[in-house]
């Protein structure tokens, strides 16, 4: 997403980037970014939330008017209803090293199947 908008902003096209990852986007030297201190996958608020989500839209449209360098970041001003997302996030020990090994075995198996079904 963040190179798609890089390269619409390079051709004349303004963008605003929404996100979570703040390291990551920002690393691609996006376009004015809007970020969102939530899980990955939720940019735009808590899921349901149609206020929070309004408002954040609405300031993504703000900066989409009054941005005038690229690489702006706004943080909004929301917060998750709770920090145990924070805690589990890639966590990794003896509670869960097994389901974890045999969800990776099960990806590869998958892809190494996609790969033989399609010659690639």
């Amino acid at each position: 997403m963040s190179l798609t908008a890089r390269h619409l902003e390079s051709n004349g096209i303004p963008t605003v980037v929404f996100g979570s990852a703040r390291d990551i986007v920002e690393q691609a030297g996006v376009p004015p970014f809007v970020f969102s201190d939530f899980p990955l996958g939720n940019p735009c608020g808590i899921p349901y939330d149609r206020a929070m989500q309004r408002a954040i839209l609405g300031i993504g449209l703000e900066l989409l008017e009054s941005a005038r360098f690229p690489a702006t970041t706004v943080k909004t001003p929301f917060a998750w209803p709770d920090d145990a997302w924070r805690h589990n996030f890639m966590r990794v020990d003896e509670s869960n090293r097994d389901a974890l090994l045999r969800a990776g075995e099960e990806r590869k198996a998958r892809q190494a199947a996609r790969k033989a079904n399609f010659g690639g």
